[in-house]
């Protein structure tokens, strides 16, 4: 297992496979394909409502009935009831194409014209088709529909134009129509009984009457493609719409036989699926570009308007970077699009608008594509100016311009920062100061210029006097970067200089020469080091203030794709088109960790947190996420997730993060009722198999829970009521009562009159026949198995009021009518915590912690330590163990101390 294991991937509406749409109730949902998985979507607002899991290969045919989903990839067809998978059909010997639901069955078509009957009532049982049709080897299915009122008949079309009539229930074919000599792409059904439309690869629609075999009417769409889908309304308005391989959708009014409107710029790509809602005026359509519309008849003139939609990336993302402390992600790809996408929620994913784009191509009666600004090739944001003006600048390919966009009002921004240089050359670089006040940028031509953001002003450029004309460097600058302080920005061009200059005063202050083309620079604020990509495969790592080499990394075999740095600085990771993603220790100066994907990563970003790393992949349109099991499991030891040597191969993540379904937990599996079962924590944090000398390590839990063990007394003060309690009602006087501290009346049980009370001695055996609480459970399995890792994280688990008590029910109380003290089980007990504390003090184990636990113990047990020679003598022991801690400690922080005293007189 490695340390970043597969997540999830976002970004994903729906792929190239027809859609099954199918109405519960008052809700309409609509089931798409996404590649190898499936997901359902609610039409009232195209909310995600389930995710299938992933299948061994892409899905090439959806069908859908109440909570089962029909799911053909290659060979074999897959049933789910909700997400689970609950049988597999596996009857055909050649890739499925074609799914119908047909009453109670289900009818699937495989390219070598094979026709399976299936029964999905008691799929547990019937794994087997109850009826089988094989096609003439010349008839080559593309598409197969039922006509309405037809029983047990099904319209079958090819490849070569023709259309067969069948009996399912008979086994025979009723009617070969000849058809119209080109392939048929799609065939549906009309409200009119006995009248169907086919679409063609020639760009016609037939309307026909299969009953008397005669055409109605013919259209021809006007824009070149095959017609690829095809839908009626069902609301009393004569309309058909079409849907063409170049992404145009045509409505048809089917009385005046004429061309009614037309949505140019409907989709992208080819258009995959068309379905008017039941007698409603909404269309719905999907597309190959990677996205859901639906489109509504309610203007004057009867033309369709946008109604909502849900989009991703119609081309693989470039770059990305995580956003608001790691709640979005911004993406960037070959598409020209710049979107948002939320980790926490896809609703919320959104593409950022470029002003006007529709209008201004409605205008100039072009495409939307070339309205939009060409792709992103580099960008840069900075939160801290979000709600103040722009905070994202962007480099586009061949552009002489960087463009601004507000995030606040997900909008291009106002300003167009262009260089003042007389050479037009295209961006290729820029940077966003730590304030967020100015963007940096640099051209292919070598000139580096800094911009106000607010007002889009020019703030000067940087030249190096000994480049010619005039410029920063003699090639192109390849990356720029600011400083934590606002007092350096980096500079490297592609000729292998690096140059640091003053940021405000614009001089340059030292440069070197790396020797080698310089691909790719990363600057990390927090250690203030500059890690460099050249064209040797060499990650190389420079202090940009000592100005010298410090870190030097090998291993990768391809080009290097991209390079991010962790938020402390500690980890940097690189990517390559050899597929692998490596984790280096930047302090260690090792790699620790190294995986090998299914797709090269192009891109990569690892949130603020370090929880979750997302990368782009060759050929991907979505964004995939992986989790830090560092982080999430609570290990701090690497060495346990990776060996650093080895290359894992793992798989890219899925678009449901539930993974197969046989591994979800049975909710009908029963409970334990053992107490300790059930007190048991849910993760345990590992010990340090090799841990650092002189290292103390702290329990990670909030501030507020081990400072509330110290002040417990002050808590308990403050919470002492104002008032005194009520007085209770008095109950009637011949029903026994007993007090409580709600204040409500407690009936006391009675006794039975035959039995004898017991004595001292029976009490004193029925208090030790009570079972232990988890408490003392946790305790003594502990020490028997001398790993205290199960009672420390019991510990935790507890509130400061739960610990208190359970710490003072091991009081050892003195009665001259009970046991001696010496003979109490509480002193046992007692002997094993002091034990406990005396292992984890040595260990130097959640030290903040149980410093407090050891103050609060010896608050409560103080007197019984005192009085008992055994307790007095682990008490010792405690004592030189904390002694010995807290000398070693002092003397780190002396160490620490005189550093920081020396840093701050001398001239740095």
């Amino acid at each position: 297992m490695g340390i970043f294991e597969p997540f999830r991937a976002i970004g994903y509406i729906t792929s190239s496979v027809p859609f099954s749409v199918q109405r519960l109730g008052t809700e309409t949902f609509v089931t798409v394909s996404v590649g190898k998985s499936w997901q359902i979507y609610n039409c009232a607002k195209l909310s995600l409502v389930l995710a299938g899991p992933q299948l061994a290969k892409k899905i090439r045919a959806l069908a859908s009935y109440r909570d089962y989903t029909f799911a053909a990839y290659g060979n074999d067809i897959g049933v789910f009831k909700r997400a689970h998978q609950v049988a597999t059909w596996s009857s055909h010997n050649a890739k499925v194409n074609l799914l119908l639901l047909f009453g109670e069955h289900v009818l699937s078509v495989d390219v070598e014209g094979n026709i399976f009957i299936w029964a999905f009532k008691g799929i547990e049982e019937n794994l087997s088709p109850v009826g089988h049709i094989l096609l003439d080897s010349k008839f080559t299915p593309s598409c197969i529909m039922h006509p309405d009122t037809y029983l047990n008949k099904v319209i079958l079309g090819s490849q070569d134009g023709s259309l067969q009539l069948w009996n399912i229930n008979t086994k025979t074919k009723i009617y070969d129509f000849l058809g119209w000599n080109s392939s048929i792409h799609c065939c549906v059904s009309s409200p009119a009984l006995d009248v169907v439309a086919v679409g063609c690869a020639d760009g016609k629609i037939h309307v026909h009457n299969i009953l008397v075999n005669e055409e109605i009417v013919t259209f021809s769409q006007s824009t070149r493609g095959a017609v690829t889908s095809l839908s009626f309304r069902t609301d009393g308005q004569p309309l058909l719409a079409s849907g063409s391989s170049s992404g145009v959708i045509s409505i048809w009014n089917l009385e005046k036989k004429r061309l009614q409107s037309v949505i140019r710029d409907a989709h992208d790509s080819s258009v995959i699926s068309l379905h008017f809602f039941a007698n409603e005026p909404v269309l719905m359509s999907t597309s190959a570009d990677n996205s859901i519309k639906m489109w509504i008849f309610d203007t004057t003139d009867g033309d369709p308007r946008l109604l909502r939609f849900r989009s991703g990336h119609s081309a693989p993302p470039l770059c990305i970077k995580f956003y608001a402390n790691g709640r979005h992600i911004l993406s960037a790809g070959q598409d020209r699009a710049f979107r948002l996408f939320s980790v926490v929620q896809d609703q919320q994913s959104r593409e950022l608008s470029q002003r006007h784009v529709t209008k201004r191509a409605k205008k100039l009666k072009v495409k939307e594509e070339e309205i939009k600004l060409k792709p992103v090739i580099a960008f840069d944001v900075a939160e801290i100016r979000e709600r103040d003006w722009s905070n994202v600048v962007t480099c586009h390919m061949d552009t002489p311009h960087a463009y601004v966009w507000r995030l606040q009002n997900f909008v291009l921004g106002e300003h167009i920062l262009t260089p003042t240089t007389d050479i037009q050359a295209p961006v290729k670089a820029c940077a966003i100061s730590t304030c967020g006040s100015f963007a940096i940028i640099g051209t292919a031509a070598g000139w580096i210029e800094k911009f106000n953001l607010q007002s889009g002003l020019s703030r000067g450029s940087y030249v190096d006097a000994s480049e010619k004309g005039n410029s920063a460097h003699d090639g192109a600058v390849v990356g720029v970067a600011c400083d934590s302080t606002n007092s350096l920005m980096i500079s490297a061009g592609y000729n292998g200089d690096i140059k640091v200059w003053s940021f405000k005063g614009r001089e340059l202050k030292s440069k070197w020469e790396i020797g080698c083309t310089v691909v790719k620079i990363v600057y990390n604020r927090s250690n203030g080091l500059l890690a460099t990509v050249t064209d040797d495969l060499v990650i190389r790592m420079f202090d940009v203030v000592a100005l010298k080499l410090v870190r030097k990394f090998e291993g990768h075999t391809d080009r290097i794709t991209d390079i991010c740095f962790s938020e402390d600085g500690k980890w940097l990771m690189s990517s390559s088109m050899d597929g692998t993603l490596r984790i280096w220790d930047v302090i260690l100066a090792r790699q620790i960790d190294a995986i090998h994907a299914d797709v090269p990563i192009t891109a990569l970003s690892l949130s603020p947190n370090m929880d979750v790393l997302a990368t782009t992949h060759v050929d991907q349109n979505g964004v995939y996420l992986w989790v830090n099991q560092a982080m999430f499991s609570g290990a701090t030891n690497i060495d346990s997730y990776g060996s650093g040597k080895e290359v894992v191969n793992v798989k890219l993540p899925s678009v449901s993060s539930g993974g197969d379904s046989k591994d979800d937990v049975d909710s009908d599996k029963p409970v334990s009722t053992d107490p300790q079962a059930q007190a048991q924590p849910v993760t345990h944090t590992p010990l340090l198999d090799q841990q650092i000398p002189d290292l103390v390590t702290l329990s990670l839990l909030p501030k507020s829970q081990w400072q509330s063990l110290i002040n417990l007394d002050i808590i308990k003060a403050r919470n002492k009521p104002i008032e005194p309690p009520k007085k209770p009602e008095n109950a009637p006087f011949f029903l026994p009562s007993i007090p409580s501290l709600s204040g409500e009346i407690v009936f006391k049980a009675g006794e039975p009159m035959d039995e004898e009370k017991p004595t001292h001695d029976d009490k004193f055996t029925r208090f030790t026949d009570l079972p232990s609480s988890p408490f003392v459970q946790f305790l003594q399995s502990s020490v028997e198995t001398k790993n205290f890792e199960a009672f420390t994280d019991y510990l935790k688990s507890l509130s400061s009021s739960t610990l208190d008590v359970e710490l003072r029910m091991l009081q050892i109380i003195d009665d001259d009518d009970e046991q001696e003290p010496e003979k109490r089980p509480e002193l046992i007990t007692l002997e094993q915590l002091l034990d406990y504390f005396i292992h984890e003090i040595s260990h130097r184990n959640n030290f903040e912690f149980i410093q407090a636990l050891i103050r609060l113990f010896l608050k409560i047990h103080g007197e019984s330590i005192r009085r008992q020679s055994k307790l007095q003598a682990k008490a010792q022991k405690l004592l030189e163990a904390q002694s010995a801690v807290w000398q070693k400690l002092d003397g780190l922080f002396q160490s620490a101390r005189c550093m920081v005293t020396f840093l701050s007189n001398s001239q740095f």
